[in-house]
């Protein structure tokens, strides 16, 4: 049975409008970090990374190399989890200079893929088509847990209207943000996609409190 994303986690993926409670459980991913505006060249490559990555997963039957649980699946989106510099933090003065921004890339991996195996497709991409940014993936597992989120439909910058909406549905239920660290999933290619039309589903981690 194919594994499908869009219908098996729904509930964390196509998310509303309006701001929501979840509870996000652990899961693996290919994950690779960087600092700086997301529009230099860099980001892009570390994107590229990431998919090579996914796909190397998604075809290692025709490479000979999966598992014995291997499931047909449909690759999980971009993730991206974003905070500023320890500089910025001290030096905040509520403009976001984007050259501060420090960033976590990843995309969700089904749950065969373990450790070793993560290795080993990790291993014959840097080898396929050699890059130094190889030795900056990792592979990992990831629980959330309590989270807020909702889908914001516009632009990056146009984000704060939608924090500010999910914060204030947390403040009225007693919930607060554990940090400003917050996750973004790309529904669309930005490449792609008229900016009004973008979808990126927003979340952050909260406590009782």
């Amino acid at each position: 049975m194919k594994i499908e994303w869009k219908k098996e986690d729904k509930a964390l993926y196509l998310s509303g409008r309006a701001p929501e409670s979840v509870k996000v459980p652990a899961f693996n991913f290919f994950i690779i970090e960087g600092e700086g505006n997301p529009n230099a060249p860099d980001f892009s490559e570390r994107v590229g990374i990431l998919y090579s990555l996914a796909y190397g997963v998604k075809m290692s039957p025709k490479a000979g190399i999966a598992p014995a649980s291997y499931a047909e699946f449909t690759v999980y989106p971009l993730e991206g989890v974003w905070d500023i510099t320890d500089e910025a933090k001290l030096a905040w003065t509520g403009e976001l200079d984007k050259g501060s921004l420090k960033y976590s890339l990843m995309i969700r991996q089904p749950d065969f893929v373990d450790a070793a195996f993560a290795g080993l497709v990790l291993e014959r991409a840097a080898a396929k088509k050699p890059s130094p940014l190889y030795g900056a993936a990792r592979f990992e597992r990831i629980e959330e847990g309590d989270c807020v989120q909702m889908l914001h439909l516009g632009g990056y910058d146009e984000e704060p209207a939608s924090f500010a909406a999910m914060e204030a549905f947390a403040a009225a239920r007693g919930l607060r943000r554990t940090s400003r660290r917050h996750r973004e999933i790309y529904l669309s290619d930005p490449g792609r996609t008229a900016p009004d039309k973008l979808k990126t589903v927003l979340r952050f981690q909260v406590e009782r409190g």
